[in-house]
């Protein structure tokens, strides 16, 4: 039951208070525990109590399910020109953090549908477009206040979409996309030769080699969308061409990957974990890539680290909990799709300390659901971000 001091905060658009207490007759915490009858507790923005097998009180919100808030590493909320710096094809120290519209309606679409955390990247017109931020679909209108983790992950694009505005230079040039790439061979050759060039570079590193070289060094995932088999290939294998040459310790997280299913060993022995694109009824995404529906329980039976992706999140079936029963018709257990919106992501964008389950001292960033989780017949009906009840249960 709300008190009419909730619903006057709720009207203003200014949350909850900052501690409460939320029941569910069944509380999923994201690393495999279930607790029925469960009350979360939440004080100052973390979650300070799970209390399993208790009746509600009577001030607390009810629903039918908890989760933790869901993650998406591959949310398009900086999909815009000016979410890219196209005077270079090769900007790894951009910093997409700079460019965010924290007004557009797309952040309140992903918080609605249960989504509290995304990773906003660089608009992927570049070969290496740059540093991607992991931040709170909700909150201040300010990206430091709402920002969980800067610099997350290097990113860049292989398959066409790096080159598709350029074109060669007949004559003298009239405009700046005259130029190379035009060709997915030309992509992967800006991509081999910056990180050659940052694996030998000497004397003192401009501030883009030095971004190059914590990539190198696995500092910082290289977080590279690659849709169909081919591009999947080729970012492993210049990742284990970079490893073999400078004894690099890189890490690849392979975004969009809609033919991954197909070079699952490939994945297996390079290490790569995997971001899936939203699946379509016709099978067919970017860069003609065949998704299949068992893609996700084909890498994750190999122990691929596997996580799902709403994208746009812009109707119904694209949202990220529709995702994850998609990845269950697929042969996804229950436990196994929840973790690849959950757990699975936090841990590869380095914020698990903070999201990505439930337990006490994280977040308390909650999903509130009117039924079983991913189930066609149930949906979010409430949101708890930071321990405020944003999305309320009506």
């Amino acid at each position: 039951m709300m008190t009419p001091g909730l619903l006057l905060s709720l009207a203003l658009g200014v949350g909850a208070p900052a501690a409460g207490t939320y029941y569910a007759d069944v509380v999923y915490t994201g690393d495999g525990q279930t607790l029925e009858r469960c009350a979360v507790t939440v004080a100052d923005g973390k979650i300070t109590a799970l209390t399993p097998g208790v009746s509600p009180k009577d001030d607390a919100v009810r629903v039918k399910a908890i989760t933790p808030g869901m993650i998406d590493l591959s949310a398009r909320v900086a999909n815009s020109p000016y979410s890219v710096e196209e005077t270079y094809e090769v900007t790894p120290d951009f910093r997409v953090a700079n460019t965010l519209d924290l007004f557009d309606v797309t952040w309140e679409r992903h918080l609605q549908s249960g989504v509290t955390t995304v990773m906003a990247s660089p608009y992927d017109d570049n070969c290496i477009g740059g540093l991607s931020v992991v931040l709170k679909t909700g909150g201040a209108k300010d990206v430091e206040k709402r920002t969980v983790r800067a610099d997350a992950a290097l990113r860049g694009a292989f398959g066409s979409q790096p080159s598709s505005r350029n074109h060669p230079a007949y004559g003298a040039p009239d405009d700046i996309f005259s130029r190379r790439p035009t060709t997915r061979m030309g992509v992967e050759w800006e991509w081999r030769k910056s990180f050659f060039d940052a694996l030998y570079a000497q004397g003192e590193l401009d501030a883009g080699t030095k971004v190059l070289r914590r990539a190198l060094t696995g500092e910082l995932p290289v977080f590279a969308q690659a849709w169909a088999t081919q591009d999947v290939r080729t970012a492993v294998f210049l990742v284990e061409e970079m490893k073999a040459e400078g004894d690099a310790k890189m890490r690849l997280i392979v975004d969009c990957g809609a033919e991954a299913w197909r070079e699952p060993e490939l994945l297996v022995r390079s290490g790569a974990a995997v971001v899936l694109a939203p699946y379509d009824h016709d099978g067919r995404t970017t860069d003609g890539a065949f998704y299949a529906l068992e893609s996700a329980k084909t890498l994750t039976d190999l122990g691929v680290t596997v996580a799902l992706s709403s994208h746009y999140a812009a109707g119904p079936g694209s949202v990220l909990g529709a995702q994850a029963g998609y990845a269950m018709r697929g042969g996804l257990t229950f436990d196994q799709a929840l973790a690849a919106v959950t757990i699975n992501p936090a841990r590869l964008a380095g914020v698990d300390d903070r999201v990505g389950s439930l337990a006490v001292g994280k977040d308390a960033d909650l999903a509130l659901w009117n039924g079983t989780p991913f189930e066609l017949s149930s949906r979010v009906v409430g949101v708890v971000l930071d321990g405020d009840l944003v999305v309320a249960p009506e």
